[in-house]
């Protein structure tokens, strides 16, 4: 081995590269991993037995000995080993639509399906951003004009009269529309200058957030009125929705101050030195970056939103889960509530997980115009 001259520097002798390990994939892989070692092989064996029992079981009395249709009071299901299914078709129409007047139901079922076909579409890449929120907020007016009626020869129906999904779908659209630019302001206005501005932000976020959202919604819909004049007091779902946006956006803007915070504050003093504006800055710059930075965290407080519709059953608001509740008190039916509820839990499942898979979406788009970017 020669030496370096004196100073100068003798680069090291260096290694060549080794390739990348190769991920380990396979069924032989798995099983190697459930199968690694006495005591693994005995626990995976043990969980084996018992996942197939319960799933047996849960086989046999939801499928095999099950029964579908039992026809006025349900006679059929008073025999029968496995589960009563019977009482979905028997009680849907409580279940989906609460008190509504039974003849309305249409304009109950008319809501759920353009909600449906116009949330498939906002999903896709078909409609602009901008069209799926001035669709959203068309969406909205004309369901609560569909909901109430008395306009286009629509017999008018009062709001304690509402229920079902149609409710649940409303109010938590509002929620959602009407908390997270609520959520923004709150965000932005933490981290003002402006020591009024912003500690009076602390205070609403800190405050709603040390309270449960019953506490919030009782306040809202029953004290509140006894300390406005009567001229000021509006409708009971009214004041309960805007405490369930003012609860929702406190949650909201500490996620989208965390994104705020994540955002380099290179770019915010670029578009400063540039001249622009705070708004317009807020606008262009920081926010869309900071919104794509808390999209993941933020649909956890929207699939919160929605399963939090169910509180309003405690008001005498029936959405999905009230109106159920309401529909398994029939004494031919009341014995089979247990179905009744798997029915109100596979559509929660189905719309979360819907919300969650559209999260998800949004959160690889954003990774993907990141690295378009970086490159």
């Amino acid at each position: 081995m020669s030496l370096a001259a004196p100073g100068s520097y003798a680069r090291p002798s260096s290694t060549p590269p080794r390739e990348a390990p190769v991920a380990a994939r396979g069924l032989a892989v798995q099983l190697r991993r459930l199968f690694g070692g006495p005591l693994t092989s005995v626990a995976t064996v043990i969980l084996a037995v018992i996942a197939l029992g319960f799933g047996y079981q849960i086989v046999m009395w939801g499928i095999v000995h099950a029964v579908w249709y039992a026809p006025g009071d349900g006679a059929a299901c008073r025999d029968a080993a496995g589960a009563c299914w019977a009482v979905v078709p028997e009680k849907y129409r409580v279940m989906l639509f609460g008190s509504y007047p039974y003849d309305e139901h249409w304009r109950g079922a008319l809501i759920v399906a353009i909600w449906i076909v116009w949330a498939v579409l906002s999903a896709s890449r078909l409609v602009p951003s901008r069209a799926k929120i001035l669709g959203w907020l068309a969406l909205f007016a004309g369901s609560i004009v569909l909901m109430k009626g008395g306009v286009f020869g629509l017999s008018p129906v009062g709001t304690d009269l509402w229920g079902g999904l149609p409710l649940t779908l409303l109010i938590f659209g509002g929620t959602v529309a009407g908390g997270l630019p609520l959520a923004i302001l709150l965000a932005l206005g933490r981290r003002s200058q402006l020591p009024a501005v912003r500690w009076l932000s602390i205070l609403t976020i800190d405050v709603v957030r040390g309270i449960p959202l019953l506490v919030v919604l009782f306040f809202a819909a029953l004290i509140l009125p006894l300390f406005t004049p009567d001229w000021m007091n509006v409708d009971k779902l009214i004041r309960a929705e805007v405490g369930m946006i003012v609860f929702f956006a406190a949650y909201a803007a500490e996620v989208v101050r965390g994104g705020l915070q994540a955002v380099p504050a290179g770019q915010d003093e670029a578009a400063r030195a540039l001249g622009i504006g705070y708004w317009l800055r807020m606008r262009k710059v920081v926010l869309p970056q900071a919104m794509a930075i808390s999209t993941p965290a933020l649909f956890n407080d929207i699939i919160r939103a929605f399963k939090n519709t169910t509180f309003f059953s405690i008001l005498g608001l029936f959405d999905v889960l009230g109106a159920t509740k309401t529909a398994l008190q029939d004494p031919n039916w009341v014995r089979y509530g247990m179905e009744g509820y798997i029915f109100v839990f596979a559509l929660y499942f189905v719309i979360c997980s819907a919300l969650a898979a559209y999260g998800r979406s949004i959160e690889r788009q954003a990774n993907a115009r990141k690295r378009r970017a970086e490159r």
